[in-house]
This record gives C-alpha cells, sequence and structure tokens, in this order.
C-alpha cells in the first residue's frame, strides 16, 4: 500500500493524531531500522491534510535488543542442557558449518559459565563439522565448497549436542548424523537450533529451541547473533 494512501486511512478524521512506523529495508543483511513519528495536521475544508513527519534512527537500539534476546535464548537452552544430563560430563558441542557455529561456541561458553568451570577444570569441547559431502541432493543442486571440520574429541561414549541455526526440512540433520559416523560412536545424540521453522521431511525432532517461527516453505530464514530476518528466497 503507498504511504499516503496508508496515511489517509490511518487519521481519518478530524485533530492532531500522532502515530509511530518503524521501517525497515527488506533483505538487507543488517537493516537500517528507523522510527517515522507522524503528525496529522487538518487543513482547512476541501484541502488535504498535513503531514508532520520525524525520523529517528533506531538501528543501534533494534541491533541491541536482538543480540540481548539471542544471547537469552542460547543460555535458557544452556540450562535446559544440562538439566537433561545432569552436568557437563562426557557433553561434546558440534556446530554445523556454517550457521551453527557461532551458537555451539555460545552454548560451550554457557555451559562453562553455568557449571563454574574454573582455570584448572577442562572446558566443554568444541567442534565444528561440516556436511557437504553426505547431503542427500548432491546432483540436484550445486555442492558447496568445503568448510572445515574439526572434531576435537574421540565421540565414543559421549553426549553430543549438534548444533545449528535453523531446522528446516532435516535433510541437513540427516547428513550430519551421517558425518559423524566417522569420528566414533556416541552414546547419544541431541539436537539443538536456534530456529525452528517447520516443514520437516523427515522424522527429526529438535531436544532444544531457542524459538518455533512459522515460515512459508519460499521464505529464507537468515540467523546471526544480532537477530533473525525473514527475505524472499531468490528464483533461478
Amino acid at each position: 500500500m503507498p504511504l499516503l494512501e496508508f496515511l489517509d486511512r490511518a487519521f481519518r478524521g478530524t485533530g492532531p493524531r500522532e502515530a509511530t512506523l518503524s521501517l525497515a529495508a527488506p533483505g538487507a543483511r543488517e537493516p537500517l531500522v528507523v522510527e517515522a513519528h507522524i503528525t496529522a495536521v487538518p487543513g482547512d475544508a476541501g484541502r488535504r491534510t498535513a503531514w508532520v513527519v520525524t525520523l529517528e534512527d533506531t538501528t543501534a537500539l533494534v541491533r541491541a535488543e536482538r543480540a540481548a534476546a539471542w544471547e537469552e535464548a542460547a543460555r535458557r537452552m544452556a540450562h535446559e542442557i544440562l538439566e537433561r544430563n545432569h552436568g557437563v560430563d562426557d557433553l561434546v558441542v558440534i556446530g554445523l558449518q556454517t550457521g551453527g557455529v557461532d551458537l555451539a561456541q555460545a552454548l560451550a561458553a554457557s555451559l562453562g559459565e553455568i557449571e563454574e568451570l574454573g582455570p584448572d577444570d577442562a572446558p566443554v569441547p568444541v567442534g565444528v563439522l561440516d556436511v557437504a559431502l553426505h547431503r542427500d541432493d548432491i546432483g540436484i543442486r550445486p555442492v558447496l565448497p568445503e568448510e572445515v571440520t574439526e572434531i576435537p574429541v574421540d565421540l565414543d561414549g559421549r553426549t553430543v549436542i549438534l548444533v545449528d541455526d535453523v531446522l528446516f526440512t532435516g535433510r541437513t540433520i540427516r547428513a550430519a548424523l551421517e558425518a559423524m559416523g566417522t569420528y566414533g560412536r556416541p552414546r547419544a545424540v541431541q539436537l539443538a537450533v536456534m530456529i525452528d521453522r517447520g516443514h520437516r521431511e523427515l522424522p527429526i525432532r529438535p531436544d532444544y529451541v531457542g524459538k518455533n517461527i512459522p515460515t512459508r516453505r519460499d521464505e529464507l530464514v537468515d540467523v546471526t547473533m544480532i537477530g533473525v530476518e525473514l527475505g524472499e528466497l531468490q528464483k533461478p
């Protein structure tokens, strides 16, 4: 809807009125967020209403709020992991390249802080795993260049917290389970994701979720440490 038409509908009637709109550039990696403080000043009979618009850049505030929400969700998941596993003994946190790496590191740090691990205590092991060559859609879509895989410990008998930013169809997680077999036989694998967007194609369910967000299949969900952005997938 054009802005003027929106304003005409929102400010029908008489007398000055005010409203605040939050505007963001769609599809931007780090969008500029502006609050538009709008005052409607009616003109004389037969004359168009005048609009007084004051813009305020609230980008920094919005980013700070989103970052705080991301950190709060990660810390909550860390508490849930500790409650379920009764501590950090034999835990290994593995982030999937590339989106799960930041969350895996944040979870491992929170686990150590909550358990009050000191400098003489072994930290919670953190690894990264690339699954590009284990996906079941090789030949259907281009294979992405391989990222680094680093698993710091043998996985035999350990509980692996597998971490990704977004859970969608479940096929990336299936590939991760296959790829982990190279590094040992875990006692258990638990899945932690920041966003569960639905549309599962395989019987895979997360154990720890930052937030459930209903989406369309053709939407793009981008998760960073400063928040979640929804956009449109680029069609070929």
